[in-house]
């Protein structure tokens, strides 16, 4: 019903920047919150940002003040600015929305993208 697509990781050095991208399409009548997840070998998915209906955002304490969350409704997309990168922030990012669903009945449908892989090596 819905598919989410990311885009926009790969191999930066320390220090460097990166804009991660979500796209939702499909059914979407609105959707009520968009969140950055991250996943490193051996080590559990841990959220990074999320932001909701109204666009305010929330931080994880590793990258406040680092990362920015950034969504634009009517393209159905999310953002990660992520400045001043560090070797603890390489792993696999991935989009988690929430929405409402087209029809009558406005169903709730929350779901995963794919996964983007940012890699931080000098």
């Amino acid at each position: 019903q819905v598919q989410l697509v990311e885009s926009g990781g790969g191999l930066v050095q320390p220090g460097g920047s990166l804009r991660l991208s979500c796209a939702a399409s499909g059914s979407i009548f609105s959707i009520n919150s968009m969140a950055w997840y991250r996943q490193a070998p051996g080590k559990e998915r841990e959220l990074v940002a999320i932001i909701a209906s109204d666009e305010s955002p929330s931080y994880s304490d590793s990258v406040k003040g680092r990362f920015t969350i950034s969504r634009n409704n009517p393209k159905n997309t999310v953002y990660l600015q992520m400045n001043s990168l560090r070797n603890e922030d390489p792993a696999v990012y991935f989009c988690y929305v929430r929405c409402r669903l087209d029809g009558i009945f406005g169903n709730t449908w929350s779901g995963w993208g794919k996964g983007t892989l940012v890699t931080v090596s000098s």
